[in-house]
């Protein structure tokens, strides 16, 4: 599906890789809320979501303002102030920083772009996992830095198969959004509409990657079907996955099974499609 080069995953001690996915959705929220202060809002919140860039190995904003965005590379978590259409520009690794260390800053260099910089400390509408960084500790991106690098490739390899599943179902006359992270969950995902917007009760596919929550602690590949179809409908997955039904339902592809898998790129990708299919169908 694409000749995208995969990543390969290597499987990685689950507490550093925990940590290093914590403090990352940390980070990411700086880009998150110089969306909400900068971008014109939208009432589904997508003027927040973000774009990966693999030049870049990282996630950045839409514009700001002309071409200003920010940006946050994953490895080393870098925030850098791009421009000019380029991933390369003012940059500030929050190693060994706090987020008020950050906000000052931002504040510097959006204040310097003629932005109000004091927008960005509105409380944001929504509440992350906890960790000490809430509370004033530094970022730490040395000790978990191979965690780091393994996030990232996560991130780096769902965007490619899940833009290359995109151009397929758009090839079914099917509608898929861009391939997008939401700053909330720090999932990303496209979202396939079965119906259109207009319809009483839209039908939709989401499929995508978490790198982890409440629910599982370690990465994983998703297909969520919606409305929920009865746990009793749903059919068989590939050897990768299983349903999970407890708050919610969805096709399950975890870390732990792709990482033993023998050619890692074939078997999740067929995974996601043979769950898409089965999804489509119960919803039919």
């Amino acid at each position: 599906m694409g000749g995208f080069d995969w990543r390969p995953l290597r499987s990685v001690d689950r507490s550093q890789l925990n940590e290093a996915r914590l403090q990352a959705h940390y980070a990411v929220q700086w880009l998150a809320r110089a969306a909400r202060a900068f971008v014109s809002p939208r009432p589904d919140d997508s003027h927040t979501n973000l774009s990966w860039i693999d030049a870049f190995d990282g996630f950045t904003t839409q514009r700001l303002k002309d071409d200003l965005g920010l940006g946050l590379r994953i490895a080393d978590l870098t925030l850098v102030r791009m421009g000019e259409g380029t991933v390369r520009g003012q940059s500030y690794p929050l190693n060994e920083r706090s987020d008020m260390n950050a906000r000052n800053w931002l504040g510097e260099q959006l204040g310097a772009k003629g932005l109000d910089a004091s927008t960005l400390d509105a409380p944001p509408p929504y509440k992350i996992p906890t960790h000490a960084i809430a509370n004033g500790a530094a970022y730490d991106a040395t000790r978990p830095a191979h965690a780091l690098a393994e996030l990232a490739a996560w991130f780096s390899n769902a965007h490619h198969s899940l833009e290359g599943i995109r151009r397929q179902v758009i090839g079914r006359k099917l509608a898929a959004s861009p391939v997008r992270c939401w700053p909330h969950h720090f999932d990303i995902a496209t979202l396939i509409s079965l119906d259109e917007r207009k319809a009483k009760k839209v039908r939709t596919v989401n499929v995508g990657l978490s790198p982890g929550d409440e629910h599982y602690d370690e990465p994983y590949f998703y297909v969520s079907p919606y409305p929920y179809p009865d746990a009793a409908t749903l059919p068989p997955l590939s050897k990768l996955g299983h349903w999970h039904t407890r708050e919610f339902t969805a096709a399950i592809a975890p870390s732990s099974r792709i990482v033993q898998a023998k050619d890692q790129k074939v078997e999740t990708e067929a995974f996601l499609l043979n769950a898409i299919e089965g999804a489509i169908k119960t919803l039919n």
